[in-house]
C-alpha cells in the first residue's frame, strides 16, 4: 500500500505538471500508468474527480472566452454517449480494458504529434460523431479530450478561444459523468481514499507546471510530450497482454 501511495503521488505530480506546462495531457498520461498499479475501475474515477477540479481552475482562468453557442452539438452527443462509456467500464475485462486504453493513446498521441490536419465541408455535421467517440472515451476511462482536440485544431478559432471552450466542455461533461459514475457503484470508498491520498501531488504538479511554463519553449515540449504518451500507449497495451 505505502508503495503505491509513493508511486500514485508521483505520477500524479507529473501528470499535473505536465497539464500545468502544456494545458493537456493530465488524463491521457496519468491512465496508463497509475492503472499498471491499480485496477482501470478505481483508477478511472479518481482521474474523473481530478479532471474536475483542474478543470474548475482552467475554466476560471478562461471564463471570458467560452462560446458555448460554438460546441454545443459537440456538447449534447457527449453527454448522450457518456453512460456507454460508463457501462463499458463496468463490464469490461481489466486487461481489455488497459490494451483500450493503451490503443486509444497510442492513435491520437500519434495524429497529434504527425500534425494531422482535415477539414470538414461540415463542421455542424462531425460534430456529431465527434462528440459521441468523446463521450464514450470519457465515460470509460476519462480521456475524452483527444477527439475534441483534434477537430477544434482543424478549426480557425483563437487560442483563447480554444482553450476557454475545451474547458467548458470538459467541465460540463464531467459534471454529468459523476452521477452516471455513482449510480454505476464506480464512486467507492477506495476511490475517495485514493483521491484524497495523492491529493498532494496533483496540486504540487499543477503549480509547479504553470509555474515552469513560461520558462520551456512550448513547440518543442510538446513533441517529447507526445513521444511519450506514444511509449505510454504502447506500455498499457503490453501490461494488458500479459
Amino acid at each position: 500500500m505505502d508503495q503505491i501511495v509513493i508511486i500514485g503521488l508521483f505520477i500524479f505530480l507529473f501528470s499535473a505538471a505536465l497539464q500545468g506546462l502544456t494545458g493537456f495531457g493530465f488524463s491521457i498520461l496519468a491512465v496508463p500508468l497509475i492503472t499498471l498499479f491499480i485496477s482501470p475501475k478505481t483508477a478511472v474515477p479518481i482521474l474523473l474527480v481530478y479532471s474536475m477540479i483542474i478543470n474548475i481552475v482552467v475554466l476560471y482562468s478562461a471564463r471570458k472566452s467560452i462560446n458555448l453557442k460554438k460546441i454545443w452539438i459537440l456538447l449534447v452527443a457527449g453527454i448522450i454517449s457518456m453512460p456507454l462509456g460508463t457501462h463499458l467500464l463496468v463490464i469490461m475485462d481489466e486487461n481489455i480494458l488497459k490494451i483500450f486504453i493503451g490503443s486509444i493513446i497510442l492513435i491520437f498521441g500519434i495524429l497529434l504529434l504527425t500534425g494531422y490536419r482535415k477539414q470538414f465541408k461540415n463542421d455542424k455535421l462531425t460534430m456529431l460523431p465527434v462528440g459521441l467517440l468523446s463521450g464514450i472515451l470519457g465515460g470509460s476511462i476519462s480521456i475524452s479530450g483527444p477527439p475534441i482536440i483534434l477537430f477544434l485544431s482543424n478549426r480557425n478559432v483563437d487560442k483563447h478561444t480554444f482553450r476557454g471552450n475545451l474547458a467548458a466542455y470538459f467541465f460540463i461533461l464531467n459534471i454529468f459523468t459523476v452521477p452516471v459514475y455513482y449510480f454505476n457503484g464506480l464512486l467507492t470508498k477506495e476511490v475517495w481514499n485514493y483521491s484524497l491520498t495523492f491529493l498532494p501531488g496533483l496540486l504540487i504538479g499543477v503549480l509547479v507546471g504553470t509555474l515552469l511554463s513560461h520558462k520551456i519553449k512550448d513547440d518543442h515540449f510538446k513533441k517529447l510530450t507526445l513521444i511519450l504518451l506514444i511509449l505510454m500507449g504502447i506500455i498499457a497495451i503490453i501490461s494488458g497482454l500479459k
